[in-house]
């Protein structure tokens, strides 16, 4: 870790692509991490605060304490998405049951001590599942949303529609709810939708590429993609699926690799037919004072080489 590390603390739902997202966040030295969060939304969130323990193990950084959080949504009953990322969260790989303990305390808690306590914008979210906890922290103490230098956050699509209902992606749609809490709060947001995350594709050889490193994380990388690519392959006719999670730890070390705008984005909670839905006015038509960095490009041979190269390192 640098003396000028960028101190996170990790909002997760793991997941095969939160799994490559916390070991990118683990194997970078620019990035403290302070704490992971756990969240339901993949899966219930008693197999997501476990899941970021076994990554946690699996990366030898069992010093960084975990959280429990939200185990629903503010609102709804959950949705899950064991379709996609198998009963665990984590199909795909074979790791021990973990032994590091969960914190006793809440994760919203954590949350809100941690950003209260330290200096004024100098801890950065980074949201990879429903926004769940975040807007509960919100509710809790208002204070925390101008002390938070910024949020990073996968979520959301506009141009590419969504992967849970034809409207929504599947993040926001578990929480649309929270979502609008976080949308209008006032934090610096960046978001990096379907649109960005779409252009992420894996394919046989970026999945090679990490089986070839013949190490444990490297095997556990190549199997993870593996099982979660062949939803996507079915689902969008592609050589591979989308790493959508992995984009918001990159954006934080490589901002450059990726093309975005500061645009107006509003959630959907009302509608039957959109619920969930971003709507991002990228052509600045409403009038709306823009409330999001909206990424939409990544350059993806860039992205899948500074992924490699870190988790070779643990």
């Amino acid at each position: 870790m640098t003396s000028t590390a960028r101190s996170i603390i990790v909002d997760t739902d793991p997941g095969q692509d939160d799994a490559l997202a916390i070991l990118l966040a683990l194997a970078s030295p620019e990035l403290e991490v302070l704490g992971f969060i756990g969240v339901a939304g993949n899966v219930p969130l008693d197999l997501t605060t476990r899941n970021i323990r076994v990554i946690c193990e699996l990366a030898g950084r069992t010093e960084v304490p975990v959280y429990a959080g939200a185990n629903r949504p503010i609102k709804r009953a959950l949705v899950t998405a064991e379709h996609v990322h198998g009963s665990t969260g984590l199909d795909g790989a074979v790791l021990p049951e973990p032994s590091m303990e969960l914190q006793s305390q809440h994760g919203v808690d954590f949350l809100v001590e941690t950003v209260l306590n330290r200096p004024e914008n100098s801890v950065t979210l980074c949201s990879l599942g429903p926004l769940t906890n975040l807007a509960l922290a919100l509710q809790k103490e208002p204070r925390i949303a101008p002390r938070i230098q910024e949020l990073v956050m996968m979520g959301g699509g506009f141009f590419e529609g969504g992967n849970i209902t034809p409207a929504a992606e599947f993040n926001i749609f578990v929480d649309p709810d929270a979502a609008k809490i976080v949308f209008e709060s006032g934090i610096p947001i960046t978001m990096f939708p379907l649109d960005c995350t779409h252009q992420a594709l894996t394919s046989a050889a970026r999945i090679a590429a990490f089986r070839a490193l013949s190490s444990r994380v490297g095997d556990a990388c190549a199997g993870w993609l593996e099982f979660f690519e062949r939803f996507d392959e079915d689902k969008y006719g592609t050589d591979g699926g989308p790493l959508h999670d992995p984009n918001v730890i990159a954006y934080l070390l490589q901002p450059d690799i990726y093309g975005a705008r500061f645009i107006n984005v509003e959630v959907e909670t009302e509608s039957q037919l959109t619920l969930g839905m971003t709507v991002a006015d990228w052509w600045q038509v409403s009038g709306k004072e823009p409330n999001v960095t909206y990424v939409r490009d990544v350059d993806a041979d860039a992205f899948y080489k500074l992924l490699l190269e870190r988790i070779a390192l643990l």
